[in-house]
């Protein structure tokens, strides 16, 4: 028997900073508190879940990841499967939910809100994060995941503010506003959010149903497999986006100077990696057309995953990575 565990969901469109943002939140938890954090990628090659665990070994973290789409397809039991582990193995006292950013929030909610959750799960605020300066591209105020992400929002954060205009922020007020929705709009930059923000009352509560938007994605996949050449590729499509993910064994050390050059000039919407290099191991992160790399401990294995509309862009990466990469074998 399990006391109620507070549990938020933190949502928002593609490289809005969610990770970034949880990543802030796990380094200021309190330090007598376990956490847990469930991880939905759209890509079938999940990558979140490593770059949270490498920033947080031993410090009372618990990761665990759902790649594919949408955890809470097929009836939900991808993620249930997936939360459950976390509660029986973690036994936290608080619950971050990450879905997707291109998954429908309200289908997560709806699992949260499923009778044999109200006795262990608190839901508490459910935050969105924006980038205010999207509201002027169609591409995301005709999105019907982007507007369902404001929709279900308890507290709207601005995030990247220090990107904005002045008025950028008010224009986000204006159109929430629109979408019928009159939770607060807090500013943050580069992740900052206070912890009281966590514990807010949320209106999706588990003892208020909440309406459903039914959709259909591919079966949950399997764990990764990797044949005889040491490297596999996985993609994923769905809501207007295309994903290709690819996994090297550790065998692969890649040259790190070609590979930054390399990444540097795919066009995508969105791009995660983590690889071992010549020069040790770092993550690759690029959204809006800017590519943060940041230095690793440690990974399993090199992993990328690109998501963009037109998978012409990156026809031609599998063969450019394995040019650039020396394989060591026993």
């Amino acid at each position: 028997m399990y006391t109620q565990i507070p549990t938020n969901v933190i949502t928002g469109f593609l490289g809005v900073g969610k990770t970034t943002v949880i990543q802030y939140l796990l380094k200021h938890k309190p330090v007598n508190e376990r956490w847990a954090v469930l991880v939905n990628e759209f890509g079938e090659i999940g990558i979140d879940a490593g770059l949270l665990a490498n920033e947080q070994q031993a410090t009372g973290v618990f990761m665990k990841e759902v790649p594919g789409g949408c955890m809470c397809c097929a009836a939900g039991i991808p993620m249930q499967v997936a939360l459950s582990q976390l509660i029986r193995q973690a036994k936290p006292d608080r619950i971050l939910i990450e879905p997707t950013g291109l998954g429908h929030p309200l289908e997560v909610i709806r699992v949260l809100q499923q009778p044999h959750y109200r006795e262990v799960l608190d839901l508490r605020t459910v935050i969105t994060l924006v980038d205010a300066r999207k509201l002027v591209d169609p591409r995301y105020t005709e999105h019907d995941t982007f507007n369902q992400q404001l929709q279900v929002a308890d507290l709207v954060v601005a995030h990247k503010e220090d990107l904005y205009r002045s008025d950028e922020v008010q224009q986000l007020t204006d159109y929430l506003s629109s979408l019928g929705n009159k939770a607060s709009v807090i500013s943050s930059i580069n992740g900052a959010l206070d912890l009281q923000w966590l514990d807010g009352a949320s209106k999706h509560h588990a003892d208020q149903p909440s309406a459903s938007s039914h959709h259909h994605h591919d079966t949950y996949p399997a764990d990764d497999v990797l044949p005889e050449s040491g490297y596999l590729r996985k993609d994923n499509q769905g809501e207007g986006y295309y994903s290709s993910g690819w996994v090297f064994s550790p065998e692969f050390e890649f040259r790190y100077a070609d590979l930054e050059s390399l990444l540097m000039g795919i066009e995508s919407e969105r791009l995660k990696a983590v690889f071992i290099t010549d020069e040790g191991v770092f993550a690759f992160n690029q959204a809006d057309d800017v590519l943060k790399v940041q230095a690793l401990d440690e990974v399993m294995d090199s992993r990328i995953e690109v998501i963009g509309r037109d998978t012409a862009a990156w026809a031609e990466l599998e063969p450019q990575l394995l040019a650039m990469a020396v394989r060591y074998t026993a």
